[in-house]
């Protein structure tokens, strides 16, 4: 039958259905038609990713990190009984170092050879290779790298003045739900490889990959070795790097998620400056409004960070927010959990200002907060713990808020335990980096210096107190 008989087809069931309709008066359901076309033109058969993989993947790179890892080695007679009689499971072994090789990828940003990949692809390295695109190869070194982003910046070595194709970078507060976006990386070191995709999910908060936990998440294929890529969007442009995916056995299964390039940004931008990285200090906490809250705080729907703790002298406190305070905005943009609060603060430049929409008592207000940098009040005065105590070999420091930033850890005063060496007494005997030393034989703590005063005192008994993710725990040591 021909296209025309086709049509005469169609006039003649609709004025039958006409009819229908008129004779009983009763509705008749329409016929949905389908609009699928078969391509016309070569043009349509021959639409492809490639004009915009063609003007990106150059500026991907292949990273190969090595480092030297001490393990140690028990003696070929520690399941022997007889030897086991005298040492038990202490016993003696030697150690033996190893050479442990990462790889992932990483993304030109600027055209001296400024490199960008995640922190956790060259943590610890010894030496980082970068190869690119056409198979040139350099050294590179740690300009910056952050583990608490879990971002990291390179610089390319022995360029000769060369210049690198580079990406530029959007804003991912451009992208929506369901955008086409691509991922460039060299996954299990097969080399570079596109996926292609669309944007699954914005602001995931729930990853746990880094301390600010806020990513796009993209059903595009991310297998191990993408860590450091590139997800552009179809303008060709940074949208943000690929950092982690949901897994049962190291493959892709649809979910993966990636650091947003406002995040990668301000990294960049630190490595550009020197010094070291300062984010904007709040200085107040909160947690996720329920459904709960939000009915006692008489707010629509649950969502918002409610504030339960703000720190006296903190840009926050001098802007006015209270305990109770809803923070629904800021700038405009909004915010359902802490994490999405610390991203788009930790986003903005210091200096200037920044907008919070604030609920209390149910009336929304805007409020100006200051973007200031956190200040190293009261000084940090790090010390060893060298005496015979059970702190022995541990670093403890003062808390203020630039340490607070630096280290990851909840703001706040007081003593907290910086670094404690595997191999060190306090190690061994169970203090770990992060806790906070609150008292000593029911002595409150609030200093380096009088923890130090105190250890010496105790005379041979030491009753610890000590706050560690949030829980007290105690601890009893006699010499």
């Amino acid at each position: 039958m021909t296209a025309v008989g086709f049509g005469r087809t169609r006039l003649v069931l609709a004025i039958l259905a006409a009819a229908l309709l008129f004779v009983s008066g009763h509705a008749v359901p329409a016929v949905a038609e389908d609009n699928s076309q078969v391509p016309q033109s070569r043009e349509q058969i021959t639409l492809s990713f490639a004009p915009l993989v063609r003007k990106a993947a150059p500026a991907v790179v292949n990273v190969f990190s090595r480092k030297t890892v001490k393990e140690r080695v028990a003696s070929p007679f520690a399941a022997d009984p007889f030897f086991r009689r005298f040492f038990g499971d202490a016993f003696p072994g030697g150690v033996r170092e190893r050479v442990a090789q990462s790889l992932g990828s990483g993304v030109i940003l600027r055209e001296d050879g400024l490199v960008v990949t995640n922190h956790h692809v060259i943590d610890g390295a010894d030496e980082i290779r970068v190869v690119l695109n056409d198979r040139r190869e350099y050294k590179a070194e740690v300009l910056r790298s952050d583990k608490h982003m879990d971002l990291a910046v390179l610089r390319l070595l022995d360029t000769g003045g060369r210049k690198f194709p580079t990406l530029a970078i959007r804003p991912s507060d451009s992208l929506e739900v369901g955008d086409l976006v691509l991922a460039i990386g060299n996954p299990f070191g097969v080399g570079q490889t596109v996926t292609s995709g669309i944007v699954s999910a914005l602001a995931r908060t729930t990853v746990g990959v880094n301390d600010f936990n806020f990513f796009i998440q993209t059903d595009a294929a991310v297998n191990p070795g993408n860590s450091g890529g590139a997800l552009i969007g179809m303008d060709g442009q940074l949208v943000g790097i690929n950092s982690a995916i949901y897994s049962r056995d190291g493959g892709s299964l649809g979910i993966g998620f990636a650091i947003p390039s406002e995040m990668v940004l301000t990294m960049l931008h630190a490595a550009e400056k020197g010094g070291p990285l300062l984010l904007p200090w709040f200085g107040a906490e909160g947690e996720a409004v329920t459904a709960e809250m939000a009915e006692a705080a008489r707010i629509d729907r649950p969502a918002g960070v409610i504030i339960d703790t703000v720190t006296v002298g903190s840009p926050a406190a001098r802007a006015g927010i209270q305990q109770g305070d809803v923070i629904t905005e800021v700038d405009g943009k909004p915010v359902d959990d802490p994490q999405a609060l610390k991203f788009r603060l930790a986003t903005k430049p210091i200096g200037g200002q920044v907008s919070l929409h604030v609920l209390r008592g149910g009336k929304a207000r805007d409020v100006a907060v200051a973007l200031e940098a956190p200040p190293e009040n009261p000084p940090r005065d790090t010390t060893v713990m060298k005496d015979a105590t059970p702190l022995q070999g541990a670093t403890a420091a003062n808390l203020n808020p630039a340490l607070a930033q630096e280290k990851g850890y909840a703001d706040g005063s007081g003593v907290v335990l910086v670094e404690v060496p595997d191999g060190s007494q306090a190690g061994r005997l169970g203090f770990a980096e992060g806790d906070m030393v609150v008292s000593l034989n029911d002595q409150r703590i609030t200093s380096v210096s009088q923890l130090v005063r105190a250890l010496s005192a105790a005379g041979g008994r030491w009753q610890i107190a000590i706050r560690r993710d949030g829980q007290m725990r105690s601890m009893s040591f006699t010499r």
